[in-house]
């Protein structure tokens, strides 16, 4: 997300204009990051455990819906995972040696930038779907959404690469140490990167994926379409309101390197609104099940069954066993759905994501 060095493991401002007393900003990292980290984590690695095992037990056939959202969750998991260890380095410091601080690393920026990279091709699939259903009914495969899922995650990759190859450990930090060459340009480019490709270009493609979508449904004779119109919007709004502050916030960090703040009072203000921000942008991972999973219908229903199952099993609930061995509801489209139409645009509109 943002170079370590400013935001989540050891708050280091070398680069700023000293001196200016930041020992209070540090702290509050210290006592808040690793709570709200353990929480993120924990969450969203049952939300989206869930989501995953609920797409590869669902039913034999998938559909290309069902491979960026298991993707998606996936790419999830990769950037909950390496925040326990951040929240470990900043109560003692790195203690895991070189290369898991590499690897670390490169889970936290490949995370990131496949959960942005999905969450743009799932409103490009969706635009399709609904927009241009007729001609792309036949394109919209598993195999050419394995094929896309096979690029995406190496676009992310190769843009996460810029925040990780001079990641290493010294003195019980894992930080980005650049050549001296490379000291001004290297952060300032990496979170122009952030701020373009992380944010600026999905948030763009998605606005002109979902403001098509709402205009179709509102077009067509569809009575899910203001369900559907409303999940659009929910799906656009949340976003929007966890990731803006905290690119805005980056976008300040950027200005500093040029000397646009020199105030020590205006410098520690906008360093706790990054935390803050940081934080509100790391939560929304947590949402990602919510607002692509849980909010169908047919996946209300497979949890449903799945843990009504489990708990019979285990004999907490005697009721439940008459789910037990009894197959859960089909899933012919997507087993995250909700009800489906005969109709290619309208089911997909109904079903949204």
């Amino acid at each position: 997300m943002t170079e370590k060095s400013v935001t989540f493991t050891d708050f280091v401002y070398e680069d700023l204009p000293p001196p200016c007393n930041k020992t209070d900003v540090q702290t509050l990292g210290k006592r808040f990051l690793p709570v709200l980290y353990a929480v993120v984590s924990i969450v969203g690695l049952v939300g989206n455990f869930l989501v995953v095992f609920t797409i590869v037990k669902g039913g034999r056939q998938k559909s290309i819906t069902d491979i960026f959202l298991l993707n998606l969750a996936v790419s999830d998991l990769l950037f909950v995972v390496s925040l326990p260890f951040w929240a470990s380095y900043l109560i003692q410091g790195w203690t895991l040696g070189n290369m898991f601080c590499k690897i670390i690393s490169s889970f936290y920026y490949v995370g990131f930038f496949g959960g942005m990279f999905f969450i743009t091709i799932i409103s490009i699939d969706r635009y399709l779907a609904i927009v241009h259903a007729t001609y792309f009914i036949k394109a919209r495969s598993v195999s050419r959404g394995c094929l896309t899922s096979f690029v995406v995650w190496t676009l992310s990759v190769f843009f996460s690469a810029p925040h990780f190859i001079f990641t290493k450990t010294s003195e019980r930090k894992c930080s980005s140490y650049y050549p001296e060459h490379l000291k001004k340009i290297w952060p300032v480019f990496t979170y122009l990167e952030t701020n373009i490709i992380g944010f600026l270009l999905p948030i763009c493609i998605m606005g002109f994926c979902y403001l098509q979508i709402i205009r179709t449904l509102f077009s067509c004779k569809n009575h899910r379409k203001k369900r559907a119109v409303k999940l659009i919007l929910l799906v656009v709004i949340v976003f929007f309101l966890f990731w803006t502050p905290y690119h805005v916030s980056l976008f300040l960090q950027t200005l500093r390197f040029y000397g646009f703040f020199e105030d020590c009072d205006f410098l520690r203000l906008l360093d706790y609104l990054l935390q803050v921000t940081e934080s509100l942008a790391f939560s929304h991972c947590c949402l990602n099940p919510i607002i692509y999973t849980f909010a169908g219908e047919k996946f209300r229903k497979f949890l449903s069954h799945l843990v009504l199952t489990c708990l019979s099993f285990v004999g907490f609930c005697g009721p439940c066993r008459e789910y037990r061995g009894r197959a859960p509801c089909p899933l012919p489209e997507t087993a995250l759905s909700t009800n489906q139409t005969q109709n290619t645009s309208e089911q997909d509109g109904s079903a949204l994501l």
